[in-house]
This record gives C-alpha cells, sequence and structure tokens, in this order.
C-alpha cells in the first residue's frame, strides 16, 4: 500500500501505534484528499482497477443495493403528501442569512448554522437549518398563482456541532405550507394527521398525561416568533409504549411579519417534523 501511494505523491510510513496502521503524510499539493477513503481511494488507483482479478470472491457474491432506511422515511413522506393533495417543490439548500433568521423573526445564537466562508452572493450564506425559507422563497415566485397554494418539501437541513469530525450534521427533514386568503390552520393540521396516520401514530387527547402508548400530540409554543401569537406549537411524538416523548417538529399560522418579509401577500399555515423520529 506504500509503494502505490508514493505513485499518488503520498508518503506513507509504519505507524509506531499498530502494525495494522499506516500513517499518511499529506502535501500541499493534494487538496482533494479529506479523508481516510480518499486515500485508499488513492491505493486503488496506484495498484490499477483493471488489475483487480475478475474471477474470484468478489465475483461470485452478490451486490444488491438498497436504498437507506432515511431515504424510504422520505419516499413515505412524499407519497403521503402528495395523496393529500400537495405538490413537491426542490429549493436550494443555501439561502441568506436573514432568510434563515431575521426574515422568519429568528436570532442567532452562533451554535447552530453552518455559515459559508467566502459566499459568492448574499442569497448563499448559510446552509438552512429550517426548509421554511426555500418553501417560503418559492411561495413568492408563484403567488401571482391560484389559491390555495400547497406545497411540500423533504430534504435535508444542517446544523453545526463542533464534536463531531465533520462538525457539522444533516438531518431529514419533512415541511408543507398552506397559503391563501386565510391561515387555515386546521387543514395543516389535518395533512399532519394524515402523515401521523400513514406512519400508524395515533391522536393522543390528553397531551400524554394519561396514555403511555405511541402516540402523538400537539402543544401550544409562545417562545416561538416565526408563528402568530397563540397559534404556534410544538409537534410531540412517543415511539413506542412507555417511552420519554420528543419534539420532532412545530406547526402554525406564520406571522404577518415573516410572510411580509418574503413579500407574499397572503397568510399561512406551516408544519415540519424531524422525518429521522421515524427510523
Amino acid at each position: 500500500m506504500a509503494a502505490q501511494l508514493k505513485k499518488m505523491s503520498l508518503k506513507a510510513t509504519q505507524s509506531s501505534k499498530s502494525d495494522d496502521i499506516l500513517d499518511v503524510a499529506i502535501p500541499i499539493t493534494r487538496p482533494d484528499v479529506l479523508h481516510p477513503c480518499d486515500i485508499m481511494e488513492d491505493v486503488g488507483v496506484g495498484y490499477g482497477f483493471n488489475n483487480v482479478p475478475k474471477d474470484g470472491e468478489l465475483s461470485n457474491s452478490a451486490f444488491i443495493a438498497t436504498p437507506l432506511p432515511v431515504n424510504k422515511i422520505g419516499d413515505i413522506f412524499r407519497e403521503a403528501s402528495a395523496q393529500a393533495g400537495w405538490v413537491e417543490v426542490l429549493p436550494l439548500t443555501l439561502c441568506s442569512h436573514d432568510e434563515n433568521f431575521s426574515f422568519l423573526r429568528q436570532k442567532d445564537n452562533g451554535d447552530k448554522v453552518v455559515e459559508l466562508a467566502n459566499p459568492k452572493t448574499a442569497e448563499y450564506q448559510v446552509v438552512r437549518t429550517t426548509l421554511l425559507p426555500g418553501i417560503l422563497k418559492t411561495v413568492k415566485e408563484n403567488r401571482k398563482h391560484s389559491l390555495p397554494i400547497k406545497v411540500f418539501e423533504s430534504g435535508d437541513v444542517v446544523f453545526k456541532d463542533l464534536s463531531l469530525e465533520r462538525k457539522a450534521y444533516n438531518e431529514k427533514h419533512w415541511g408543507a405550507i398552506y397559503v391563501g386568503k386565510t391561515s387555515s390552520f386546521e387543514i395543516v393540521q389535518g395533512l399532519l394527521g394524515k402523515i401521523m396516520q400513514t406512519f400508524r401514530t395515533e391522536w393522543i387527547a390528553d397531551f400524554g398525561k394519561k396514555s403511555t402508548g405511541r402516540g402523538y400530540w400537539i402543544e401550544e409554543d409562545a417562545s416561538n416568533n416565526t408563528y402568530f401569537p397563540g397559534r404556534g406549537a410544538k409537534v410531540f411524538f412517543r415511539s413506542k409504549e412507555g417511552a420519554e416523548p420528543i419534539v420532532i417538529g412545530e406547526c402554525g399560522a406564520l406571522h404577518p411579519e415573516v410572510m411580509n418579509n418574503f413579500n407574499i401577500p397572503y397568510a399561512a399555515s406551516y408544519v415540519e417534523l424531524n422525518a429521522e423520529a421515524f427510523l
């Protein structure tokens, strides 16, 4: 392996920690090497992929690709939303700092969002931490269409976490919005019920105080300024009997200032869930 890496301008030496470890020095001319898997790729390139035997253990093995569970969850969200009459949109993952925070009447504490070091434009400054900015920008560009506008997205958001190797992690979310002359929060809550029914999750009317089984409920969230006062809520979810309930999302009627910040002259209700809670 050291000989093959030498062909790729990488210097490999035996590690003092273990006979099974190589210490590899990365020169400044190889900025593409970011992870150990990149080094293993260079070993393969140096050896020559065409030199790998065609008849052997590998060729007799069955390698069948299967979707990741989180992607299957995303597909379930898509199918259920489409069946309810919502249209899928695919906004960009990057947005401006204002769109991710001040436009949504939120404050940046500096511990959650991943910022680009050298953004090309002010519109692509941060990686979104919620699906809402992209959905609202899509509605803004289509605000002359007939009402109501009902769209959803199933995609990734990114959060900063300095304890991780990559200093950040992706999280699969699902979000849907209803835009019309009135906010019609009951319609968005109905969509939430449809989604939960698809995942075999029952509504718990007593806010989880007596029932201990699998289910969900919503509770008012007065601290979330994105929503109209008294019209915002957290979505609680209990995955199984006796499990501790967790907050998996939010829903409510969007504040008029939020709609005005995105130049949308209508009322709207929105729901967003962490799809990975159903894995």
